[in-house]
């Protein structure tokens, strides 16, 4: 499934974020979108998942045909997944709970399950606790959880390893190695470690 951005443009008030924004995102390439903190990076990356709108230009996605998404973004959720700082979770549910939440709505990567899944991420001990009394290392890993296991071709990916140790970035890494095959990714990030193996870099200030 490939992006196409086309003089894709967003601003808030009277201020480009960015502007004029043309390239496309190859399936099963991984994309780092680099820039100085507050340039944009975050405001594009939702843009592309449809969750904030566009000012000018369209995206299009494409899924056997052309899907074209306008200024008015559709719900494309099926497609993508997303993890980000400023996403929260339901603190009120357990690991478990949340993940089985999740899959009501979206589908999991066949043949895991929820405990198979939290295992992974090294939630196990901790599946049946609230989330609110999670650290927030854990809160991360959760998060990945739910980004890189939801069954989509499309991973969107915002400062990833926000609040991780470096057991945590070992973890990202395995899941990067594991369960990216066949999928396009693109991740927001100026660290070194959260993007050395992408094979195409953007920097957001090449569009202001």
């Amino acid at each position: 499934m490939n992006i196409h951005l086309q003089n894709a443009g967003k601003k808030f008030n009277r201020e480009w974020i960015f502007r004029k924004l043309n390239y496309q995102f190859i399936s099963t390439q991984t994309y780092a979108i680099t820039g100085p903190n507050g340039s944009g990076k975050s405001t594009l990356l939702q843009c592309i998942a449809g969750s904030t709108d566009l000012s000018e230009g369209n995206i299009q996605v494409e899924n056997g045909e052309w899907e074209l998404r306008n200024k008015k973004q559709e719900n494309n959720s099926q497609s993508f997944s997303i993890a980000a700082p400023y996403l929260e979770l339901i603190e009120e549910m357990t690991a478990t709970e949340f993940l089985q939440f999740h899959q009501s709505f979206q589908s999991l990567l066949p043949n895991l399950t929820v405990d198979e899944i939290l295992s992974i991420v090294n939630l196990t001990k901790a599946a049946d606790k609230q989330i609110r009394y999670y650290s927030s290392g854990m809160k991360q890993r959760l998060k990945l959880a739910q980004a890189f296991f939801s069954n989509v071709p499309i991973i969107l990916l915002d400062e990833p390893c926000t609040n991780l140790d470096s057991a945590g970035f070992q973890l990202y890494h395995q899941l990067i190695k594991n369960y990216t095959i066949n999928r396009l990714v693109i991740i927001c990030s100026n660290d070194e470690q959260e993007i050395n193996f992408c094979t195409t870099r953007l920097n957001i200030m090449d569009w202001k």
